[in-house]
């Protein structure tokens, strides 16, 4: 699967980008026809500590699905969100193979 990574407003270092695409290689298990995920890292300018903002958007056939987090860390939020991601996927899944 083919991973876009932008960082807004900073520079995103190699081993995050790994990470990210080691994570989101391992939905492939869940659901083997993704086509390409776009991966959007922000921080936001606020004294509070949960400042960091991971939005996923995953193409699939027949539409994209789309994931936003904000945590104390990027990986904390890559995390959640490939966690949402698998349930939305199986339950995709699980539609499809009930339709056929």
């Amino acid at each position: 699967m083919k991973v876009n990574v932008q960082s807004v407003n900073f520079n995103a270092d190699q081993k995050l980008i790994d990470f990210i695409q080691r994570k989101l290689d391992k939905l492939d298990n869940y659901f083997d026809k993704i086509i390409y995920a776009d991966v959007f890292l922000k921080t936001e300018n606020s004294s509070d500590k949960t400042n960091k903002t991971t939005e996923i958007l995953l193409s699939i056939p027949g539409g994209e699905l789309i994931v936003k987090k904000t945590c104390k860390k990027f990986e904390e939020c890559v995390d959640e969100c490939v966690g949402s991601l698998q349930r939305q996927l199986i339950k995709r899944k699980e539609k499809m193979n009930a339709h056929v």
